[in-house]
């Protein structure tokens, strides 16, 4: 469209140039367009860089209606109560580090509450406000650990906005098939033709959805295609095969152990060497059981071991890795190896039948036993093996924290995860009351929140007995941060007595004693509030 004259209230698409011109060289030597050179030159080009400004901030080219998008899609479950409502929108408000760090005070950290209270609106099955989506979905996309229960909580509506907004794409990825509605499962025809046209998330989301129904179905699809599917495609869909996995996967597994692709070979032998009647368990257990044997010829048994001097075809095929990592001998490598794959159930057999408890307690010569317990260690978690994992944990008031068995503090973590909660709970107070807390945290780590109330008490007269010893509690932050968001909020009115600032010992480090009581009546604070967030969410299921 052409424009007859071009008024200095609008200049033309051209016209910043010759107005940024006209400011450089000054009004008198270059009047603004459309202005007569005089005293009035210099508002004028004030007037029209306003009024350029502004249509270049907001002014759109003229260009074809797009459609309208789709109506977001309804959200059946009953809606948040208002105060539970108030609530998240505070909790989504606040942002890390506003405190600019350092001394905490008095005040609760609600970014940290934010992943509790998502976790019992879901259970509880509500649906958010609207209006609180988008800060829902800022906060899951700078915080990858929030992202299941924040997409949860949203519900369908999560991928209706990402489909808006590239900034929430993130909620396509972690929703399988992008959010794609799956065909029903009992109509083979739309199984199979997504199966064979659907985009590999949408394949993918479908796979799962079936193994969780009818785990031979699904592996009984994957066969159809696995010799035309990509390395990449073929690893994901083996991993689908951890839900549901039994002795009827194994033909298939046996298969994929000759695969071209590493990764899917140590794939196929990872989930075989989980299925302890398996054929690869058994070729593991004969290679381990002839490394490891009893000698009797000393003061008492004792396990000898002789590792493996090659890595041959078969171990390779069977998924032992041959090239072993920096530092790492080579028969060390392949031994720890055949160890972690073994069934725990052969031991006995293999060493007179005794009891995993008697097994772990047998010397080992040669300093094999870290090796060889590392590799128990590996084995009782792979197989979910409790007795085992309590075998090589031992006492919790062990003189060594290290354990019989476990080599590290992760590795004792991953055992007790082979517990129930109340076992795991009781193991690591027992821990705590013998050890303290500088060792403690990553075994907390792995206890079910709320924690149990033996658990709890460990944990509290812990920090008080370091408060007694005059030290700063920032040594302690760790552990009293978790106490924060995992302590029972029933425990707020047993701190009470820790509130006030202690009398300091003469060795103590100055000002500590009310540092402490900053950091009580933070986490007394923390447990009232967390019980108000309980409160306003309701009952379960009422």
């Amino acid at each position: 469209m052409n424009s007859p004259s071009v008024p200095v209230d609008s200049p033309a698409p051209s016209a910043w140039e010759e107005l940024v011109t006209a400011a450089l060289l000054g009004t008198e030597r270059r009047t603004p367009p459309g202005c007569p050179p005089g005293r009035e030159a210099p508002v004028a080009l004030l007037d029209a860089a306003a009024v350029e400004t502004v249509r270049r901030r907001a002014g759109l080219r003229p260009a074809r209606a797009a459609d309208r998008p789709q109506p977001a899609p309804e959200d059946a479950r009953p809606a948040l109560p208002p105060a539970a409502a108030r609530r998240l929108a505070m909790l989504l408000a606040d942002r890390p580090g506003a405190g600019g760090g350092g001394r905490r005070g008095t005040a609760p950290d609600l970014v940290e509450l934010l992943p509790e209270w998502l976790a019992r609106a879901n259970d509880r099955g509500l649906a958010p406000p609207p209006e609180v989506l988008p800060a829902l979905l800022d906060a899951a996309r700078g915080r990858t650990d929030l992202r299941p229960a924040a997409l949860t909580f949203a519900g369908p509506r999560a991928v209706w906005l990402a489909r808006l907004n590239p900034d929430w794409r993130f909620a396509l990825r972690a929703t399988p098939g992008g959010g794609a509605a799956l065909p029903h499962l009992d109509d083979p025809v739309k199984v199979q033709q997504l199966w064979q046209e659907g985009l590999f998330a949408e394949r993918v989301a479908l796979l799962s959805a079936i193994r969780a129904r009818e785990p031979e179905a699904a592996r009984e699809l994957l066969v159809t295609t696995w010799a035309t599917e990509r390395a990449e495609d073929r690893l994901m869909f083996l991993d689908s095969l951890r839900m549901g996995l039994g002795p009827q996967d194994e033909p298939f597994l046996e298969q994929a152990l000759a695969d071209r692709s590493r990764n899917v070979r140590a794939t196929a032998a990872e989930l075989l060497s989980a299925l302890p009647g398996s054929a690869l368990a058994g070729r593991m257990a004969v290679r381990a059981g002839a490394c490891v044997a009893l000698d009797h010829t000393g003061d008492g048994p004792t396990i000898t071991v002789e590792a493996p001097h090659e890595c041959d075809a078969g171990m390779e095929r069977d998924g032992v890795v041959a090239k072993a990592p920096a530092g790492r001998g080579e028969r060390s490598w392949w031994f720890g190896q055949l160890v972690e794959a073994t069934p725990l159930g052969t031991w006995a057999r293999r060493l007179g039948g005794r009891t995993p408890e008697e097994i772990v307690a047998l010397p080992v010569t040669d300093d094999w036993q870290a090796e060889l317990h590392a590799a128990w260690c590996r084995a009782a978690v792979r197989q979910r093996d409790a007795e085992w994992a309590r075998a090589l944990l031992g006492s919790p008031s062990a003189p060594e924290a290290g354990g019989p068995g476990a080599v590290s503090l992760a590795e004792r973590a991953k055992l007790l995860g082979t517990l129930s909660s109340d076992e795991r709970a009781e193991w690591v107070a027992g821990f705590i009351a013998t050890h303290g807390l500088s060792e403690a945290f990553q075994l907390l780590g792995v206890c079910t929140v709320p924690w149990a109330a033996p658990l709890g008490r460990a944990v509290v007269d812990a920090l008080n007995i370091a408060r007694d010893a005059g030290s700063y509690p920032w040594s302690f932050s760790g552990v009293m941060g978790l106490a924060e968001r995992c302590l029972d909020p029933a425990e707020a009115s047993r701190l009470d007595g820790l509130l006030a600032v202690p009398d300091e010992p003469e060795d103590a480090s100055p000002g500590a004693g009310g540092y402490w009581a900053e950091a009580f009546q933070r986490l007394v604070t923390t447990l009232r509030l967390r019980a108000a967030m309980i409160e306003e969410l309701g009952t379960p299921g009422a």
